[in-house]
């Protein structure tokens, strides 16, 4: 998702300047284009060597130094950010940006640029806690985002808020900043994961489903702006922030807290692995092991997005398939039968398509018979499809010219 994004990471002089490598790091991975600023007093903790060996870029300290280019450097900075980072941010650098004061190269850069700027506070607890810090800070959240620090111990051997957030939370933070807003006013309803179907205290009829699918479309409609209600069966992932999530176990709970928030949605996809079939009879003691076979009676569970379907109105409705055989003509059963606006399908047996694992292989079906076949890739860039396809449907677009 940040592949090519242009970010201008500023570091101040705080111990949490070894964490900014980290983060720089993890930026390249994903694909931006990073350059660096540091300040002086960043510079006794971190050497410049280190920033321009991650980065493959110099180190921009100096204010009155020209580029290669003989451009002015915090012009050229300033005009290069898409998106500007403060990692850390010290309660210096906090009060200089409040009170519009440019003295060195990373302040001059701040007023120079129209990028969004996200800040990460990060210094100790009680200078985080003072009435001047906190002051400056409610004064730069109106017009930036702005990361609340965590908590734990702090290099000054005391304890309390002040931590720099983690990589995780800044890279999903610039993730959200620099996503389109182009789902802003939908609400779209995802379910993810197996369900548990018990048939005693002890066993179920489950899936290998992991919820990675339906989480990372959470995630990524979360980003791009939506209102998003996540309902997930029992999954290891940890539920994205910002979202609202439902855990569930069986598919009874999954079709009641998905009745229940219907009226709200008006997007519902439908990538859960629900349980076809339920024990019968629910045994309340554990059931012994005796010498011949155990029996169990099986029943139907509700087709939850047949009912959806049945109640549609203008929603736009996604289901997924995942076949063993004859995937497309199981497919497009489904897709006829149960009203659905497209459907993603995808094989079982394909390598890099199955379950738990963070890649998929899909192929979109829609209700005029149009087949859009796609390559494996990471399951967030098939999200962003998915959701691409579902606001093309909203605009009235269609499908996608992509085969």
């Amino acid at each position: 998702m940040l592949k090519d994004r242009r970010i201008v990471l500023g570091v101040t002089g705080g111990i949490a300047a070894y964490k900014a490598a980290e983060l720089l790091r993890e930026l390249v991975r994903r694909g931006a284009d990073v350059r660096v600023v540091m300040t002086d007093h960043a510079r006794q903790f971190v050497t410049p060597l280190t920033f321009e060996t991650l980065s493959g870029h110099p180190v921009a300290t100096d204010l009155f130094s020209l580029t290669g280019n003989y451009e002015i450097g915090h012009i050229a900075l300033a005009e290069f950010a898409e998106l500007m980072v403060i990692a850390p941010a010290t309660a210096n650098i906090i009060g200089k940006m409040a009170s519009g004061i440019a003295d060195d190269l990373l302040t001059t850069v701040l007023l120079a640029t129209n990028a969004p700027l996200l800040i990460c506070p990060a210094m100790n607890a009680k200078m985080y806690a003072h009435a001047t810090v906190q002051n400056n800070i409610q004064r730069l959240a109106s017009r930036h985002t702005i990361l609340e620090p965590g908590y734990g111990e702090l290099a000054c051997r005391t304890e309390g808020q002040g931590r720099l957030p983690e990589v995780a939370q800044i890279t999903e933070a610039i993730e959200t900043i620099l996503a389109p807003k182009d789902l802003e006013g939908e609400h779209i309803l995802v379910t993810a994961g197996p369900t548990q179907e018990p048939f005693d205290p002890v066993r179920f009829i489950s899936n290998h489903s992991s919820g990675k699918m339906g989480y990372a479309l959470a995630l990524v409609a979360k980003r791009r702006g939506a209102l998003v209600t996540l309902i997930s069966g029992p999954s290891r992932l940890t539920a994205p922030q910002g979202v609202e999530f439902v855990p569930v176990k069986t598919a009874i709970e999954m079709r009641e807290a998905v009745i229940s928030a219907l009226d709200r949605a008006t997007v519902v996809i439908k990538a859960a692995a629900v349980a076809d079939y339920r024990p019968a009879v629910y045994q309340k003691e554990k059931i012994k092991k005796k010498g011949g076979p155990l029996d169990i009676r099986l029943e139907r569970n509700p087709d939850i997005i047949s009912e959806i379907a049945q109640r549609k109105g203008d929603r736009i409705v996604v289901g997924f398939s995942m076949e063993s055989e004859n995937l497309l003509e199981n497919a497009r059963r489904k897709l006829t039968e149960k009203g659905m606006d497209f459907i993603v399908a995808n094989d079982v047996t394909e390598p890099g398509a199955g379950f738990g694992v963070d890649t998929n292989v899909i192929r979109i079906l829609d209700s005029r018979g149009a087949v859009d076949t796609f390559p494996m890739m990471d399951k967030l860039d098939v999200a962003g499809i998915i959701l691409d396809r579902v606001r093309r449907i909203r605009e009235g677009k269609g499908r996608s010219d992509v085969c």
